[in-house]
């Protein structure tokens, strides 16, 4: 460990040197009240950013126990700080002036959701707590800019540390008020399987967002305001009751006229499965944390997964039982989405009509009487959406527009209408009666087989130099094959995708062996990550990645769309 002192004389000595000179300053060095450790050295102004972190002792930092005793607790914690440190470092954001990104001073940029990530960690033995962050190394065209490194090192980062990261420099009471938001929300989720319910979304809430682009709650948006038939009361810890709409386990219909607000509430539910900032207008909108959001998916890839459920004696005889494809069709996406859910370990599904594949998703009384069972290979999803919830348990919340024809199935039947919701049930049940009632199969599907194993990239073992770049929320690139994930509808945030392809990469590199099932792989890799969080799948402290925490449900989503030679036996 070197002094802050040793690393100022070293910037004094390499100033105005060529920029190869700045790998000189790799170390950690001890700074009043924190650990400065220069972890990675871009190799010239214009290269991605240096990695930096800062390294704070529990007992300097101070924050009290309390704060963080609980996981829902620490993540919220780490978030905040590390929102505060974000929001200290743009006021110093290029004000050390040079070429390319010098002067730049970043650290990730959170959204709405409050979610685990590398940035900002804190050890919940001791309160330690390290924060990550970019810095663009100063330097006049590719010479050293010491002077402007020095400001920013021992000027504008000290005062971000001191404002962000020490408990006594900070606001107590709105740190309280985030932690108390935090242990609600976590109360909310304990209680929906004891209420018999799947979400929850509470009077009062803004679901409409301020734009396309932005996930800000609109303003003046119509507040929530729960039917009273569906109206639950939930005594909070905090917060005290609060009152809304309960979502019930089972069947449920979204339906409506076109911008009454149908996708929007089904959009919220989504994204309930994280929590949210206060103020964002859904802090109160939890669903089931399990929840997946299923749409059809053209050109996808399927390896080996089991729709028998739903497809079956296909006119070229493939086996459906083993499936796979390069370029899936809308109603084999979709049967497959529906599957690996299941093999994800999914309680609810959420499905918007308008994104889904028609003849996966019914076949009216007529066309099954013209185009008889035994001639239609597609057993379609209102078929088979009693079974899954009596079978496996699985609950649905269906937003349809055009097609009445889950009105007989359905369990509860929500109108939207100007964005205020309608407890109809009673009355569509009642209209539903004139119709005739889709016929359903005799029999319950096969229940589907979930033994596949996939084949581990031999490209991948002993490589410590796998190329991955991240592309927005849309995909990630490893080496040179392209894992789509735009409709993977609920990531939220471009770090969740980094996370997935350092995923990959660790289960290939050691956890595939060609033996092991998707689940049981899954399974370890969550295992690397509680033990030594998102970090550990980097491999490496000077190559941390800015990552945030993905889901279980996005994990396996990801694996099943990798073409990267990854068969499955």
């Amino acid at each position: 460990m070197q002094l802050s002192a040793d690393l100022r004389n070293l910037l004094n000595r390499i100033d105005h040197r060529g920029y190869p000179a700045y790998k000189d300053t790799r170390g950690m060095y001890q700074f009043p009240g924190y650990v400065l450790s220069i972890d990675h050295v871009q190799g010239d102004p214009f290269a991605s950013p240096s990695k930096v972190s800062v390294h704070v002792k529990g007992k300097t930092a101070g924050f009290p126990q309390e704060l963080y005793k609980g996981d829902h607790q620490r993540i919220a914690l780490q978030d905040e700080l590390t929102r505060q440190f974000g929001r200290r470092a743009e006021q110093f954001a290029f004000k050390a002036k040079g070429s390319g990104k010098s002067g730049l001073i970043s650290v990730s940029r959170c959204g709405q959701e409050v979610l685990e990530r590398t940035a900002c960690t804190m050890d919940p033995a001791t309160g330690d707590i390290v924060l990550r962050m970019e810095i663009g190394f100063p330097a006049n065209g590719r010479t050293i800019n010491a002077r402007e490194l020095e400001k920013i090192l021992f000027d504008f980062v000290p005062e971000c540390v001191k404002y962000s990261l020490m408990y006594k420099n900070m606001d107590a009471k709105r740190l309280r008020g985030i932690i108390d938001l935090a242990e609600d929300q976590q109360y909310i989720r304990e209680m929906l399987p004891k209420m018999g319910l799947c979400a929850f979304v509470a009077d009062g809430s803004i679901l409409p967002r301020e734009s396309g682009v932005s996930s800000r709650p609109m303003k003046e948006g119509v507040k929530f305001q729960s039917p009273e038939e569906l109206k639950v009361t939930i005594e909070l810890p905090h917060k005290g009751a609060v009152t809304g709409m309960g979502i019930r386990k089972g069947i449920t219909l979204i339906v409506g006229g076109g911008y009454h607000g149908k996708s929007t509430l089904l959009k919220a539910l989504e994204l309930g499965v994280y929590n949210h900032i206060a103020g964002d207008g859904r802090e109160y909108v939890i669903t089931d944390d399990t929840a997946m959001k299923i749409r059809a998916e053209d050109g996808r890839s399927i390896q080996r997964t089991d729709i028998s459920m739903f497809i079956n004696d296909l006119p070229n005889g493939k086996d459906t039982v083993h499936f796979s494809t390069e370029d899936a069709s809308g109603s084999t996406s979709q049967a497959a989405n529906v599957v690996e859910s299941i093999e994800a370990g999914t309680s609810l599904l959420l499905i918007d009509e308008d994104t889904s594949a028609t003849n996966f998703m019914i076949r009216d009384e007529l066309m099954q009487r013209v185009i008889h069972r035994d001639m239609e290979p597609i057993t379609p999803f209102i078929e088979r959406i009693r079974e899954l919830y009596d079978r496996y348990g699985i609950s649905t919340v269906i937003v349809a527009g055009s097609s009445g024809a889950y009105f007989h199935i359905a369990d509860t039947i929500i109108q939207m209408d100007r964005y205020v919701p309608k407890d109809i049930t009673e009355y569509a049940k009642k209209e539903a009666e004139s119709f005739p009632m889709i016929s359903v199969p005799e029999q319950d599907g096969v229940t589907p087989d979930f033994g596949r194993c996939p084949r581990p990239n031999q490209a991948f073992k002993g490589n410590d130099r796998i190329k991955m770049k991240t592309m927005g929320r849309e995909a990630v690139m490893i080496n040179k094959e392209t894992i789509d994930l735009r409709y993977v509808e609920q990531i939220t945030d471009s770090e969740q995708v980094t996370a997935l392809g350092y995923c990959m990469r660790y289960a290939q590199k050691h956890i595939m062996d060609g033996r092991k099932n998707l689940r049981q792989i899954v399974d370890e890799l969550e295992n690397v990550i509680r033990k030594g969080s998102l970090a550990a799948l980097c491999e490496s402290s000077s190559s941390i990645s800015c990552m945030a925490m993905p889901r279980r449900q996005e994990i396996f989503a990801c694996f099943n769309r990798y073409r990267g030679n990854m068969g499955m036996r």
